[in-house]
């Protein structure tokens, strides 16, 4: 249902309007205050998860929580999702399984406060149902209202959806933008060539009015999949097999075996991408004709491939892009701590810099 209703022109329209509302009425607002105060230091990963956080609620279910206010008010919703995300992420780093699974049957220390954390979640999750049934569902253009109208009615099922739209929306935007204007700053000159590239194509100091206009901004797309190369939102993925089966090599898997691949270390793999395969170089996605061209997604797997491919794709880039354009036309950034060295990240279901993305912000001056 979610892959057919992602394709439609009205939900895209309509995605699309949610994300510029939220660009041009609170983050361009909140960056052109932080930028007047030329000593303040803001940090960009945190606005990202906010801005992200309000896209998805309102372009998922039709509500507004407003974290990316000027005052930057903290949503319960969000805090409960971080906390689970990086719990469930640190069961990984115990030496064995045992470790984890013995505090959750006596309900001790990460476990329980993982068990809070989750019911936490599914309470709100549930207000969200309630909230959206309150208002009435039968004209409203949100994700969640198009399932209602159908023929799902199991609650719990409404929950995990969305849970699942929450999760997928909110933090893989997040990350990857935190990365982009990481990359960015560290490479000014790749932020100048977007700005001409943005004249160029939309006009001096001309608003992007619609998603299909970024179709002809082929070196910001290039830049995307390059800092996705370098940092994959999602790290690395697993899937189980489901009966015995043989990989194209002849290797041979067992049925329940788990079979993991690695995003970030193939974004680094030499035999792959060549040998400037850790520098940041938007243009190996540019061909000879100044055209973005897309490598194959066995080779880049960022958004996964084939039947598995994610269903949220063009919204991501939608609003990863416009986001970006529209940041990048009116501010520079610069980092507050430069180091030039490969961030750190911090344990999560998806990529997330330890100690957050501090920067300054500063007003680029009209000169025409």
């Amino acid at each position: 249902m979610a892959s057919l209703e992602l394709r439609r022109n009205s939900i895209r329209s309509f995605a699309f309007d949610v994300m510029n509302t939220e660009i041009q009425n609170r983050l361009i607002p909140l960056l052109a205050c932080v930028a007047n105060n030329k000593d303040e230091i803001l940090d960009l990963q945190d606005v990202f998860r906010r801005f992200s956080f309000d896209c998805i609620c309102r372009f998922s279910f039709g509500l507004d929580p407003k974290c990316l206010e000027l005052s930057l008010p903290i949503s319960q919703f969000a805090i409960s999702f971080d906390l689970a995300s990086q719990l469930s992420a640190k069961r990984a780093m115990h030496v064995s399984s045992i470790v984890w699974k013995i505090k959750r049957f006596f309900n001790i220390g990460s476990e329980r406060k993982l068990k809070k954390a989750i019911k936490l979640i599914n309470i709100l999750a549930q207000e969200v149902i309630r909230q959206r049934r309150k208002l009435g569902f039968s004209n409203h253009k949100d994700l969640l209202s198009r399932f209602m109208q159908g023929d799902i009615v199991n609650e719990t099922y409404l929950r995990d959806i969305v849970i699942s739209f929450l999760l997928a929306g909110r933090d893989t935007v997040a990350s990857a933008s935190t990365s982009l204007f990481w990359l960015l700053a560290e490479n000014p000159r790749v932020a100048e060539r977007i700005r001409d590239e943005a004249n160029e194509v939309l006009g001096l100091n001309q608003e992007l009015t619609s998603c299909e206009q970024l179709r002809d901004l082929h070196y910001l797309q290039a830049c995307v999949y390059e800092s996705m190369r370098l940092y994959p939102p999602i790290q690395f993925d697993s899937k189980f097999c489901l009966e015995d089966d043989f990989l194209p090599d002849g290797t041979f898997v067992k049925k329940g075996t788990r079979v993991t691949y690695h995003p970030y270390a193939m974004g680094r793999m030499e035999e792959l991408w060549g040998v400037d395969c850790l520098e940041f170089k938007p243009e190996r996605w540019i061909n000879k004709d100044g055209v973005f061209f897309q490598e194959n997604p066995y080779k880049y797997p960022v958004f996964q491939a084939g039947v598995r491919v994610c269903l949220g794709k063009e919204m991501a880039l939608v609003e990863l892009k416009s986001m970006a354009l529209s940041f990048l036309r009116r501010f520079n950034v610069e980092l507050a701590h430069p180091s030039h060295q490969i961030p750190r990240f911090s344990p999560g279901l998806t990529a997330s810099l330890r100690g957050g993305l501090p920067v300054f912000v500063r007003e680029i001056k009209n000169t025409t």
